[in-house]
């Protein structure tokens, strides 16, 4: 038995194991809290300093463009040098730029730039953190939890607008924006200093020949003696030659067309439907803008939730079928809720309201299974460059999402559009077919991962990649004209 047998062996997880957890759902928090103050702050400036709507969309969707770049960017650096030091470059990038935030000058003409520019890094450091974040625990876990566990770490996500809710409530009639922004600074600061007492991913140090580092960063984890874990490493652990390019990537097909349009589909429907719920529970329900807020809770609790129960049914049926089971009814509950906006059920309750609650348990829900997913069916050398280029660019779906809405419904203002409950059908069928996307990609192309160790799932890739290209490396001969010593010359 190698050392990362005995990692994947054990039945449950250490105080080490779980503390690496937290943190790591600490990081997603934080990340998504800032998502959330952005908004708090236009609520702050908009009228004193007479933001435009072309000025309020730029600051909103500048940290997603950041995003993207971050998330392709560090995702390659995290296979170069390491996760451990680019992750500890995540989370110092996104909190100095939210601290330099604080110290936006209060000036109308020039204050909104340095904003739009500050959230650029703010969402670049963020990208980078999340496509990190995620195989860095894989990478400590044994195969059993890997699903359920890193599931729990994306139900950070609504837990971060929770957290920004609670500061929001509690201090910003004392401190303002600027002081809440410093609170999140400190919140960042202290995850760092968390953060420094992880060593590094033991699979990346395998990768790249430190193998008694390796060996160390098992026994920390599983917190026992290193001399008490062999030193052999089996498989696509053992040490590789050169680093992994970019343009390997192209050598997986299968992973890069599953990675990437699993988190656009998911990505187009969710943030479209997002921005435009607090709207639509106003227009539809004809309730006041203060109590969409209210409802907007349900909702939330309902993707916290879906969060929780689907990762756990990951580890039941598996990542392909849960996958595809909550891609496929976020589609048809999105037209069920279209169809059903004047229903009600006993005691008034709108039949819409429920619909949507279960909606965002599976749309938002389902990331707890694309995030996880996107790390695992890429090769160790790989794993943060591909999940960062997939999330990278599924995070175009932020801005084709709710730019697409704001076709249909024929309005400019695509983040928060003048919805009307005429074009619901259409707009909701616009994001059905995107989560539809998702769905069947893992349904039909999707690779099950369920209790494999990373280093099986290696072996799996791998042997589909060279499947994939034998018929180009024949002269893109037909196998059956193929000679026996022919055959045997291009196996070896």
């Amino acid at each position: 038995m190698d050392m990362f047998s005995e990692l994947d062996s054990r039945p449950r997880l250490t105080r080490r194991q779980k503390v690496l957890t937290v943190i790591a759902t600490w990081a997603v928090c934080l990340e998504f809290l800032d998502y959330f103050i952005v908004g708090f702050i236009i609520v702050f400036i908009g009228s004193s300093w007479n933001l435009s709507f072309g000025q309020s969309s730029l600051i909103l969707l500048s940290s997603g463009i950041g995003a993207i770049v971050g998330a392709i960017y560090f995702g390659r650096l995290a296979d170069r040098i390491g996760r451990r030091r680019v992750f500890i470059t995540t989370i110092m990038t996104f909190t100095l730029a939210t601290g330099a935030l604080a110290l936006t000058p209060d000036n109308a003409a020039f204050g909104w730039i340095y904003i739009v520019l500050m959230r650029v890094i703010v969402g670049f450091g963020a990208g980078g953190l999340y496509v990190v974040d995620i195989p860095m625990v894989q990478e400590f876990l044994p195969a059993a939890k890997r699903g359920r566990i890193t599931g729990y770490v994306t139900s950070a996500v609504p837990l971060g607008f929770l957290v920004g809710s609670i500061l929001v409530w509690l201090f910003a009639d004392h401190i303002g924006w600027r002081g809440i922004l410093m609170i999140a600074v400190g919140l960042g600061i202290v995850l760092l200093l968390l953060r420094l007492t992880i060593p590094e991913s033991p699979r990346y140090l395998a990768r790249n020949g430190d193998i008694e580092g390796a060996r160390r960063s098992i026994a920390w984890a599983l917190e026992i003696d290193p001399s008490t874990l062999p030193l052999e490493t089996s498989g696509t652990a053992a040490p590789q030659q050169r680093p992994a390019q970019m343009r390997e990537l192209f050598s997986y097909p299968r992973s890069l067309w599953v990675s990437t349009l699993t988190n656009l589909g998911a990505q187009t429907g969710y943030y479209g439907i997002a921005l435009w719920t607090p709207t639509l529970f106003v227009l539809v329900l004809g309730i006041p803008a203060a109590l969409s807020g209210l409802y907007m809770i349900f909702a939330t609790l309902g993707a916290l939730v879906g969060r929780f129960v689907l990762s756990h049914l990951a580890e039941i049926l598996g990542r392909r079928a849960t996958g595809a089971f909550a891609g496929i009814t976020a589609a048809a509950l999105l037209v069920m809720a279209a169809l059903t906006e004047d229903l009600e059920v006993f005691g008034g309750v709108s039949v819409f309201l429920l619909v949507m609650i279960i909606v965002y348990f599976f749309a938002e829900g389902g990331f707890a299974i694309v995030g996880p997913y996107s790390a695992e069916v890429w090769p160790s050398a790989l794993r943060t460059t591909g999940m960062g280029f997939a999330y990278g660019v599924g995070g175009i779906g932020k801005v084709i999402g709710p730019l697409g809405l704001g076709l249909i419904v024929g309005s400019s203002n695509f983040v928060k559009p003048d919805a009307r409950t005429a074009t619901l059908l259409p707009a909701f069928s616009y994001f059905a077919a995107w989560f539809l996307l998702c769905g069947l990609m893992f349904l039909l192309f999707g690779l099950e991962t369920k209790g494999k160790s990373l280093e099986t799932l290696d072996a799996e890739i791998e042997a589909q990649r060279k499947c994939a290209l034998r018929p180009a490396e024949l002269g893109m001969k037909d196998p059956s004209t193929v000679s026996p010593r022919q055959d045997e010359v291009t196996r070896r």
